[in-house]
Formats: structure tokens, C-alpha cells, sequence
């Protein structure tokens, strides 16, 4: 039986942005930390766990113990995560269900990046902005696991912009587009994510743009990997950060913050099948179908019991992806995203569903209702969702028990090809473009008559090469060299 008084709730968040100074990420963290404490400052002294979300620009090896002692909180637990846009909305489900639980009372879950400062000074031969460090090295949790394994290296496929462009070409061969078709569809798709970033007042680009602007290949606007140009992919070069203060409602009553506490109502956790070459349906997620399932499904809602949406945004695959598995439209009326998502708002490395979870918040305290938030780690393979309401959960605080459907996805891996010099079709492609616009890959995954796939590289050169520009490859056959990380066509 739930107690009442443990149910977790958001009791307040915190959000920051630096355009012109240069920063480092934990004085963003501290920033937005700050910011969140100013609004719950009766809850800093019960602070029993500083989670900071993986950081990817310098930072020493405890961000949580500095961001602490910044703070001047002492808590019993710090720790950093691994590798992960899923790992904010994972710590949030770990520190609701601890908080349920009666093992803890307050979490800080905080983030940031200061990729844009670390840049600037690195052109100019200067060392990052440091973090002064006196504390002891944090606890890392999270699964520590690579995102790609000896078949994607092999091909080459390790940036995520070029494996998450080969799920793009997978959903389009499947809608029937060509490449270019596929591009003026995606602009519609994220025209309105700009629209909504134009609004935040801590995006990074506050510029509403025409699907045309989005979908044109441009000086400005360069193709990245086929069909992505530059303003579909996620912008990591963005100072930002976030803060949010999980308590119990006992908690955020005893600081005077009940009135302003939204409520975390289930989440849930599940992944796809680990290494992308394995995966049966490479246009797909199983994994975000279970989890929001399962997540919604805890407490007896369905997807219209919905008043707002907020699905990962790394490229448009992802959102494309989620919104499948929600069953909702493209152009559902109420948006895809609270934030204008990772190209516009701003990717800050692993943490922008910090930033996604304290928009939702805030929507939810003005507007009330019910808002979803997912997050997703590696190459579409770490899922995290969770609900939020205005209301206390009719059932209490669920995470969903995705065991059974973690194992089901497990089971269905593909076997990769262990020899070459055979046939085989090809599931995905993309042709990456390098900076000057000419080809410099044209990687493929493809499935053998066997049945086992293999990823694969072009070993086609020059104008052989270039004359695969803008062509996707899904549905021919190529023939796999004995060195099986690479192909020829055979036509």
C-alpha cells in the first residue's frame, strides 16, 4: 500500500543559460540548482542524494561531491551517470521510487554542458574553464556498456548522426520515399519544434523556421548524412543547465511547496536490443512501445489522457519512433515537444531531459493535467519515460515492471554474419557528406540469406563512390567482401 505522504513530486526546478561569459558545467548546475533551491529553500537541509547526469565537457571526477559543496548541502549520497540521454528521466524514476520507498526524503537531480565555452576557448588555445575539486570521486551508476559493438566499428558506424541516419532511411524505405522526399517530409515534421523553441526563454535558438529553410541543403545548411541536413541534428554546442528538487509530498509540505508540486505519476525503463546491427526492424523501437505502454498503463491512462508530449529530439527518427509507439499523429495537436527539442532548444550533451522534465513542470503547475516525457540514451537503445501530473497518481507512485518485455526484445537479436564473400540485401543506408559536400561514406546494413546481418562499408571510390549521392540503397543486393565490414554492388 502506497502511503500518500511519500508519493514523489517535482517541488521545484531550475534552468540556465549562458550566451556571452565563459562557463563550466557545474557553474551552470549550480546556477539552475540555485535557482530550484531559491524556490524550495526549506528542503536544501534534507537533501540526501546529489545526482548529476553524466557530463561530456571537462569536468573533474566528482561534479555531484563539487556541486554539493557549492551549495553548501551534505548529502548522505553523490553520484554521476554514465552515457546516457535517458539517464535524467532514469535517475528521476530511481529517486521517485526510493522517496516511495521511505529511503530518502529530498534528491537534487542536476546537468549541464558548456560545450559552447569549452569550444571557444580550445580555438583560441585556451584550457576549459575548470572546476576546483576537494571532494572524494563520485559513485558513476548507470549501465556503462559501449553503444555500438565490433560489427558498427567495423563499418565505420560510431558518430550518431550517421547511425541514427540509417534508421531514417529504413522508415522512409518502408513509407516509400526517396531520400529527397523523405527531407520535405522531416521539415514539416520539425518546423514546429522551432516554433515552440522561438517561445522558451532558455532555448539556444529562439528562431522559428519554415520547413522549406529546415529541408534545403544550403551553404548554411549542409547535408549531413543522408536525409539529414545540419537543422535536423541535435546542436551540442550550447552552455546550459538544469535542476530538479524530487521530494516527498511530506517533504514539499513541511517547506510550504505543496501547492506548487507536480506530481510523478509511473515511469518506466526498458532497452532495445543493445548493438543497432542485431535489431530486426532497424525503423522501429520496441523498447519505447513497451515503456511508454507499461508507464501509462501503471496508473490507467492512455495516450489521450495526454495534455502535453515531450519525445526525445537527438534527430527526427527518434521522434518519429515514439510517436509510433505512442499511436499519436506527426502533427498531433498537442505537439511533440514542451522544449523545441535537442536541434533548436539545445542538446547539452546527456542532459537535455532535465531541461525536458522542468518544462514539463512547469507547464503542468500552470495549465494542469497529465504530460509524458521520454529520454533516450545511445543509438536509440536506452529508453526512459515517465508521467506527470497536477494531481496526486490515482494508484500511487509505479514503476512499471519491465522485465518480460526487456527479455522478449533481448530474445529477438539478429545473429551477425561472422564470414563474408556472399550476397545480401540492404536494410539501411545513408551517404555521408563531408564538409565540402562531397561523399566520403556510403555505409549500409544488410541482411545475408541466412538470415544473420552485417554493417557494412563502401568499397566503392571516386566517382564510383560520388554517383551514390542522394540515392538510398534499402532493397539492393551487394555483394559482402571476404573482409566482411565492407561491400561492393554487384549490379
Amino acid at each position: 500500500m502506497n502511503d500518500p505522504a511519500r508519493v514523489p513530486v517535482i517541488a521545484a526546478v531550475g534552468q540556465a543559460i549562458e550566451r556571452d561569459e565563459p562557463v563550466g558545467p557545474i557553474d551552470l548546475a549550480e546556477r539552475a540548482a540555485r535557482a530550484a533551491l531559491e524556490a524550495a529553500r526549506g528542503l536544501a537541509p534534507r537533501i540526501g542524494l546529489v545526482s548529476v547526469v553524466g557530463i561530456l565537457s571537462p569536468v573533474g571526477p566528482s561534479p555531484a561531491g563539487d556541486l554539493s559543496a557549492r551549495l553548501g548541502v551534505e548529502p548522505a549520497r553523490v553520484e554521476t551517470t554514465t552515457i546516457g540521454g535517458n539517464t535524467p528521466q532514469w535517475l528521476v524514476n530511481r529517486a521517485a521510487s526510493e522517496i516511495a520507498a521511505g529511503r530518502l526524503d529530498v534528491a537534487l537531480v542536476a546537468g549541464a554542458e558548456a560545450m559552447r565555452s569549452s569550444w571557444a576557448r580550445g580555438a583560441t588555445g585556451q584550457p576549459p574553464v575548470a572546476a576546483a575539486s576537494s571532494s572524494a570521486a563520485d559513485s558513476v551508476v548507470g549501465d556503462a556498456r559501449p553503444g555500438v559493438g565490433a560489427a558498427e566499428m567495423g563499418a565505420g558506424l560510431v558518430l550518431p548522426a550517421h547511425l541514427y541516419a540509417m534508421f531514417e532511411s529504413a522508415l522512409a524505405a518502408r513509407q516509400g520515399r526517396s531520400f529527397a522526399t523523405h527531407r520535405s517530409e522531416l521539415g514539416r515534421l520539425m518546423a514546429p519544434f522551432t516554433r515552440v523553441a522561438s517561445g522558451h526563454p532558455t532555448a539556444w535558438f529562439r528562431q522559428e523556421r519554415s520547413p522549406e529553410e529546415i529541408a534545403t541543403p544550403s551553404p548554411d545548411n549542409r547535408l549531413v548524412a543522408e536525409p539529414y541536413t545540419k537543422l535536423m541534428t541535435a546542436f551540442l554546442g550550447v552552455d546550459q543547465g538544469a535542476a530538479l528538487i524530487v521530494c516527498s509530498l511530506e517533504a514539499a509540505r513541511a517547506s510550504g511547496m505543496d501547492d506548487g508540486a507536480v506530481f510523478v505519476w509511473s515511469g518506466a525503463d526498458v532497452n532495445d536490443v543493445w548493438f543497432p546491427t542485431a535489431r530486426p526492424d532497424l525503423g522501429s523501437s520496441p523498447a519505447i512501445a513497451e515503456a511508454v505502454g507499461a508507464a501509462l498503463g501503471a496508473n490507467g491512462l492512455g495516450v489521450d489522457d495526454l495534455c502535453a508530449l515531450d519525445l526525445y529530439s537527438c534527430f527526427p527518427v527518434a521522434v518519429e519512433m515514439a510517436a509510433e509507439a505512442l499511436g499519436v499523429r506527426l502533427d498531433d495537436h498537442r505537439g511533440l515537444t514542451v522544449t523545441g527539442g535537442l536541434p533548436y532548444f539545445g542538446g547539452p550533451g546527456n542532459d537535455y531531459t532535465t531541461h525536458a522534465v522542468a518544462t514539463m513542470v512547469e507547464r503542468i503547475r500552470t495549465e494542469g493535467g497529465v504530460g509524458l516525457v521520454t529520454g533516450m540514451g545511445w543509438y536509440v537503445t536506452k529508453h526512459s519515460v515517465g508521467v506527470y501530473g497536477s494531481t496526486p497518481p490515482p494508484q500511487g507512485w509505479r514503476l512499471a515492471d519491465t522485465g518480460g518485455a526487456q527479455e522478449r526484445i533481448d530474445a529477438s537479436a539478429l545473429p551477425l554474419a561472422t564470414r563474408g564473400g556472399e550476397d545480401a540485401v540492404v536494410e539501411a543506408s545513408t551517404v555521408v557528406y563531408d564538409g565540402g559536400g562531397a561523399v566520403s561514406g556510403v555505409p549500409v546494413i544488410a541482411r545475408l540469406a541466412d538470415g544473420s546481418r552485417v554493417a557494412a562499408s563502401c568499397a566503392h571510390d571516386g566517382d564510383q563512390r560520388e554517383a551514390l549521392a542522394g540515392s538510398s540503397l534499402v532493397g539492393t543486393k551487394v555483394r559482402i567482401l571476404d573482409d566482411p565490414a565492407r561491400y561492393r554492388l554487384t549490379g
